[in-house]
Parts: structure tokens; C-alpha cells; sequence
């Protein structure tokens, strides 16, 4: 389920971020610059905005924002509360200002970031802690914070609806009200109007986890003013985070994350709103209108924002699947992206890459609501953890000359063991395995070469090249049951030593250390320093890099299952989850197809074995390189590619197919 205090869960780059105190020696001449230099001037000349102004004396208050809704059904609109943290000099000087906003549920019950940090309030009710650093960092340089509580949480009217309208309402109504379409108050329950007169409207969503769920939710409104957002670790369709085409990912649902984080106002008045959450989401796996409604991927042709994604390709609670389908939404729609992927599971880069991560997220504001010509825009495209803390770049992502390849398992030596081929295998090849919901993911692998009754797995020999994968995979299987439900599992490793990020540990591939380091400026009830962090290292045999899960009912549709009738066959397509993994030379790259993945699935409720039709079986992998590139890394080491294949002038034999774009991965 969701909510650990540093995400979701219950249960450039060469501009490193110069210490604090040399900003000291340009803040005189910097704040010339700012006074007496028009803005679009500014942005002409300037490329990194300074720490000129006080946080000490920054302006910190409280609005509630009217979002035109009656969640908890009491008559009145309700409102959300906004605090804000904003620089007390700019508005003297007649100047406005932009806006860096994290709308988040967990402001009082849960925490933010790696120390978990919750709000604290004067007597007067303003903001004293704000969570994280971007109001210490930003602030003086020339940004207001701003921290929405979502309807339902801390001091925000209404009920949570877990990613539904009055979540995406909480947040796109203050970004109205910064632009002048809607009203805010001084007060909750008051009649003094609230104005934000001192920003020109232009803001920047960011968040990890729910939060960053919230600012690809309200970009997908397309709602003017929303300039860039960058969710961290966030969900684009709800429905993937609570089920893969049918199979259930977690206990529980929606209904009991919106009690977690419920205020005690929302717990007293909220129960409709919970009975229709536990309704809409059936343990079935069937699609309802709720989950159309939180599918932000459909709406992705709204989005008018900038967007850099961040996400750990280890990420077992948001899963993969949720940066994949949404970047290659925007890619097809167009959108200005960036993206950075970590070897983490569900972990802020502010604690895996540091100084990287501050100095890149300050180059990025300040293009895309400064203005400023940084050329942060012209950078590579994306930041890939290939090592615990070793990264390499692309220019664009997924990398030019990636291209899907059908890659068969054919039968091997014994039942269960087999190879990967370009050609399919021959017809009535099968391959049979029962579901054991004791096993997972890692037991298959470890056991890859043994002919073991809970899986099927196939593999190459020992690569002659590197062979990298990009993007999503899918997995089409045949199968036939002994019983009336199944599940399936398919999942592709990279079998070899390697010494990897404990993504499966307690810190999901971080360590947390005692010292301390600062990131922008400090007052006596807002630190601006946080414990330091390193990376949690394992050496291991083999890496599982991506996976997928379908209960075979919902072969005919993904939106309703079936019961299965027994010694029929089924085909059915799983989703892989996207990422970017090198499987080297000398490694080998396995295929895993089995029954229930402990602790990732729940089983289904009955115990079935499944026979594999091997020639009706299939991966669609995107190979940087496509088919060429797999027949060269294999080369020797498989059979023939058979009939339909064609040599290229190397003589490397490749099947003739059409090559596809980078980033459109689609198919």
C-alpha cells in the first residue's frame, strides 16, 4: 500500500551548486542588475538568478483558495489552504514574481522527504517550517514557495478523492487564483478577500510521489499559467498503480489511502465520498469511470507545461510503467521533456544526486518562469544512473536508432530451460510451469538454469556486445490453465556480477548519514540543512530490470475479466515497465515467464498450471540498435533467424522491419 514518509507508500551538470557564502561577494552587483534591468532585458543577459533577498524577512501567510466545489457536501465551496513563503523585497519594488508550488496531502500527517518533515505555524497560523529546501534555496533568489494542502488534508476543507477531481481542483484553483480567475480568502471560514498581486502568475509544480501525481494531473487541464512542472516518482493513471491489466498490485485501494491522510474535519463528513471510492475500484481489476477519471495519459494532448520526469527505474511502489506511458504520451503530443533515471526505487534525487539535482532544478526555473537563456533546454535530453552514482546522458531519450525487436523463447535442454531467438519457435513447442505465490522474481532468476516446476525461463548464451533496452517492453503469451483464474508474470534480467543500488533495502538504495549539508539560507524554525546521503551498494548475480503482471481473464479486455475455462488457450499482453539497463558483454539476457510475483502481485484464487505456447509466445523488446543489434550481441550463439531475415552489409542477418522513432514506443 502506500505512504512511507518519504513517498507514496503506507506499509548542468557541470555547474556544480557553489557553496552558499560566495553568492555573498555578486549579491550587490546582482541586486543592481535585478533594480534597474527591465525583466525581458534580464532574461536576455542574465543565466542564473542570485540569492539577493532576505529569507529572514520574507513574507510568510496564509490563503484559502475557493475551488468551486462541495466535496464533503456541506452546503459552502470549499476551500484549500495555500501557505506561502515569499520574498518581501520584490513586492517594494513594485517587481512580480513566480511561483514554485508542491500541492501534497502529507503536509501534517505523514511528512516530506528523507526527514519527514510536516508544516509548523506560529501563533498566527503562518508558515514557520515549510517542508524540503525549495523555499530556502528559492526564496532568495527571487521565487515565492507556495504549499497547497489537498481538500481533506491538514487545514483544507472538503474529502480526499486519491488523484480524482478535488485533488487536481485543489491545486489547478490556485493556480487560477495566481492568475487572477478565482477568489481566495484570508481566512477559512471569512469574507475578506485574498489577492496575489505581487506574481505575474507564471508557476512550477513539483513534487514526489502523490505530489508529483498532482502536477501531472493539473497539467493535464492544460490550465494557463502552469508553465512547467516536475514530477518525481509519480503516478499517470491511477489504475497502474492499483492493478496491471487485471492483477492486483496492493491490498486495499483508494478508500484506504484517503484515510490515511484524511483531516480529522474530512473523517467526520467524508464518508460518501469514501463509499464511492471503495465502489469504483473493484478487487476485480475491471476499469470503471473512476479510473478514467485519475487516467491523466489521455489527457496528455492538454498539456501546455514543460516537463522533466524523474524516476527510479527500481521503483517498486510507483511503478515504471507510470513515467513510461506518460513520456511516451507527451513525446507524441510534442511536449518539451527532460527526464532522469536513477537506479533507486522510490527516492528524491535530492538525496541520491545532490548538488547535480539543485544546480539542474535552478537552471530549469530559472528558464522556464525567469526566463532566462541557460540553455538548460538544449541539453541532453535525459540523465541515466548506469552505477551507483555513475551516470551517462542522451541527447534524446529513448536514443535515436532504438527500435522494437521481437525476440521467441524456444525450448532448451529441459523443461523450463530454453533459449531466445529472432526466429520463433516451431509449432507445439510448449513449455509449462504452476503458479507457486511463494516464489517471485528474484528465486526464478537466481534459479534460471534449473528446471524447477514454477517457471519457464529462456536465455542467451554469454553476449559477445553490449546490448542495451530503452523504453517499454511487451510480453505476448499463450498459455492454457488447469483452472478457472491465473496470473502472469514476465520478466526480463540481466544475468551477471554486478554491484548495483540495494533498491530492495530499508533506504530503497540510499543510505542516511549524521552530517549535515546546506541548501539555501536558514531561520531559527526553518533549517535549510539536511542530513547527507550515499549510495547503499550490493553486489549481486543478476539484475531483474523490468517486469509485468496480467490476470489472464482479462485476455479479451483490459477493462473486464472473465472467469477462464480449463485447458483452453489464452493470449494476452503484458505491459513491461519501462526503463534503460545495459546488459554487457558476458552477461547473458534471460526471459522469465511465471505464475504469481511475491510480494509485487497478489495471487489469484486458484493454483493453476499453465502451458506456454512457445511459438505463440513472445517479447517485443526496444533495443537500441533494434534486431541488429541483438543478432550482433548473439551472434553464434543461437539458431538460425530463419526465412524473412536479410543480411545487412556486415553480414549480420537482420528481419526486415520498420524502424521506430525515438520516443514513440508504443506498439
Amino acid at each position: 500500500m502506500l505512504i512511507r514518509t518519504r513517498g507514496i507508500r503506507l506499509r548542468t551538470r557541470s555547474n556544480r551548486l557553489r557553496p552558499l557564502r560566495s553568492f555573498v561577494f555578486a549579491a550587490v552587483a546582482a541586486l543592481a542588475a535585478v533594480l534597474v534591468t527591465p525583466a525581458g532585458a534580464q532574461a536576455a543577459h542574465v543565466r542564473e538568478s542570485q540569492p539577493v533577498y532576505s529569507y529572514e524577512n520574507a513574507i510568510r501567510e496564509a490563503v484559502w483558495v475557493d475551488t468551486g466545489l462541495d466535496g464533503d457536501g456541506d452546503g459552502k465551496s470549499d476551500r484549500v489552504a495555500v501557505d506561502i513563503v515569499r520574498p518581501r523585497e520584490p513586492a517594494q519594488q513594485g517587481r512580480k514574481i513566480p511561483v514554485i508550488m508542491d500541492a501534497s496531502p502529507y503536509y501534517s500527517c505523514c511528512g516530506r522527504g528523507n526527514e519527514s518533515q510536516l508544516k509548523t505555524y506560529d501563533a498566527n497560523g503562518d508558515v514557520v517550517q515549510m517542508p524540503l529546501f525549495y523555499d530556502n534555496y528559492f526564496v532568495p533568489r527571487g521565487y515565492a514557495f507556495v504549499g497547497v494542502d489537498l481538500a481533506g488534508t491538514n487545514r483544507s476543507d472538503g474529502c480526499v478523492d486519491v488523484g480524482g477531481r478535488s485533488d487536481v481542483q485543489s491545486a489547478k484553483a490556485v493556480i487560477d487564483w495566481l492568475n487572477g480567475r478565482a477568489r481566495a480568502y484570508t481566512t477559512r471560514t471569512g469574507s475578506e478577500r485574498a489577492t496575489a498581486g505581487w506574481t505575474n502568475g507564471r508557476t512550477g509544480m513539483i513534487g514526489k510521489s502523490w505530489d508529483g501525481t498532482i502536477a501531472n494531473g493539473v497539467a493535464a487541464t492544460g490550465v494557463a499559467g502552469l508553465k512547467t512542472i516536475v514530477p518525481i516518482s509519480a503516478i499517470s493513471s491511477w489504475y497502474d498503480y492499483y492493478f496491471a491489466k487485471g492483477a492486483p498490485l496492493y491490498d486495499g485501494g483508494p478508500a484506504d489511502l484517503a484515510g490515511y491522510v484524511e483531516s480529522p474535519d474530512a473523517q467526520a463528513h467524508c464518508a460518501a465520498v469514501q463509499q464511492k471510492l471503495v465502489a469504483g475500484s473493484p478487487r476485480t481489476g475491471d476499469w470503471t469511470n473512476l479510473w478514467t477519471e485519475r487516467d491523466y495519459v489521455r489527457q496528455a494532448g492538454n498539456v501546455r507545461a514543460s516537463v522533466f520526469v524523474v524516476h527510479g527505474m527500481q521503483d517498486l511502489n510507483v511503478r515504471t510503467k507510470n513515467f513510461g506511458q506518460w513520456w511516451d504520451a507527451l513525446a507524441a503530443h510534442g511536449v518539451e521533456r527532460k527526464i532522469w533515471l536513477s537506479q533507486t526505487s522510490h527516492v528524491d534525487p535530492f538525496d541520491y544526486r545532490r548538488g547535480d539535482w539543485v544546480a539542474t532544478l535552478h537552471q530549469w526555473f530559472d528558464h522556464y518562469l525567469l526566463g532566462y537563456d541557460n540553455g538548460v533546454e538544449r541539453r541532453p535530453m535525459a540523465d541515466i544512473e548506469r552505477h551507483p552514482d555513475q551516470w551517462s546522458t542522451d541527447r534524446v531519450w529513448p536514443p535515436a536508432g532504438t527500435a522494437t525487436t521481437v525476440v521467441n523463447p524456444v525450448s532448451g535442454p529441459a523443461p523450463g530451460v530454453g533459449g531466445l531467438a529472432l526466429s520463433p519457435a516451431p509449432a507445439g513447442t510448449t513449455s509449462a510451469f504452476t503458479d507457486n505465490p511463494a516464489q517471485d522474481e528474484t528465486s526464478w532468476a537466481a534459479q534460471i538454469d534449473k528446471s524447477t516446476p514454477d517457471k519457464a525461463g529462456f536465455t542467451t548464451q554469454p553476449l559477445t556486445k553490449d546490448l542495451r533496452v530503452s523504453g517499454s517492453s511487451k510480453v505476448t503469451v499463450t498459455a492454457t490453465p488447469t483452472t478457472s483464474s491465473a496470473h502472469l508474470s514476465a520478466v526480463l534480467v540481466d544475468l551477471g556480477p554486478d554491484t548495483i543500488r540495494n533498491y530492495a533495502g530499508a533506504g530503497e538504495g540510499i543510505l542516511t548519514g549524521t552530517d549535515r549539508t546546506c541548501w539555501g539560507e536558514s531561520t531559527a524554525g526553518d533549517s535549510s540543512c539536511f542530513l547527507t546521503t550515499s549510495a547503499d551498494k550490493k553486489d549481486v548475480g543478476y539484475t531483474v530490470f523490468s517486469r509485468g503482471w496480467a490476470d489472464l481473464g482479462h485476455y479479451a479486455s483490459a477493462t473486464k475479466g472473465v472467469p477462464l475455462t480449463p485447458g483452453k488457450p489464452y493470449t494476452i499482453t503484458l505491459d513491461l515497465a519501462a526503463t534503460d539497463h545495459v546488459v554487457p558483454a558476458g552477461h547473458r539476457l534471460a526471459l522469465i515467464v511465471a505464475g504469481t510475483d511475491n510480494g509485487l502481485i497478489n495471487p489469484p484464487t486458484s493454483t493453476p498450471t499453465l502451458t506456454v505456447d512457445l511459438a505463440r509466445t513472445a517479447a517485443k523488446v526496444p533495443f537500441v540498435g533494434g534486431p541488429w543489434a541483438f543478432a550482433r550481441a548473439t551472434s553464434g550463439t543461437h539458431p538460425q533467424l530463419g526465412a524473412g531475415s536479410s543480411l545487412t552489409p556486415k553480414g549480420v542477418p537482420v528481419p526486415r522491419m520498420t524502424q521506430r522513432l525515438p520516443g514513440d514506443l508504443r506498439r
